[in-house]
């Protein structure tokens, strides 16, 4: 069984992985963190050197092998869902939880990300409050469509986040899996 986390950049996805696995006693990773390992390159220089049809591209492939594993955590990248076939695989390998968060502490959370100029590129040309309304409002219902749970990150501490998880996604312990 896999849990993958899903939301949008700054929703808390790769701070709860951890935790969540190790309460678990599962494995975690961050999928972005994959894609930058197997590139040997940041996603902001994939972007610039190759476009995102490529990083999309990586991102998929990166997704379809961590889905293919067991007892594993998945901090997705915000837009892994715009594939509908990772989509579908995340919700066979096991509950996704889509984590939210009100677009003013996303970003704050996103502007208080030193990585975030060097690791993470704008999505629009404008960049800011308003690229995070924009695309989250189009992301929004392909989040909704793969969610299990939908957990607020903007308002629990991460034991409280666990809690609210392991209690909608039903018994999972150390030896569950």
């Amino acid at each position: 069984m896999i849990i993958t986390l899903i939301g949008y950049r700054g929703s808390g996805k790769s701070s709860l992985a951890g935790p969540l696995a190790d309460r678990l006693g599962w494995c975690a990773v961050d999928a972005d963190d994959e894609i930058e390992q197997r590139a040997g390159k940041s996603i902001a220089k994939i972007f610039v050197d190759d476009g995102e049809p490529k990083f999309r591209e990586l991102e998929r492939q990166v997704m379809k092998d961590l889905l293919e594993s067991d007892r594993l955590v998945i901090a997705a990248g915000g837009g892994a869902i715009l594939n509908a076939e990772t989509r579908s695989q995340m919700k066979a390998a096991g509950p996704v939880v889509w984590l939210t968060a009100d677009v003013d502490i996303l970003a704050a959370r996103i502007g208080g990300d030193e990585t975030t100029s060097t690791r993470r590129p704008n999505l629009t040309a404008t960049g800011g409050r308003t690229e995070i309304e924009r695309v989250l409002a189009e992301r929004k219902p392909l989040y909704r469509e793969c969610a299990s749970c939908t957990i607020d990150s903007g308002s629990w501490t991460v034991d409280e986040m666990i809690a609210e998880i392991l209690d909608a996604v039903g018994p999972l312990s150390e030896k569950d899996g």
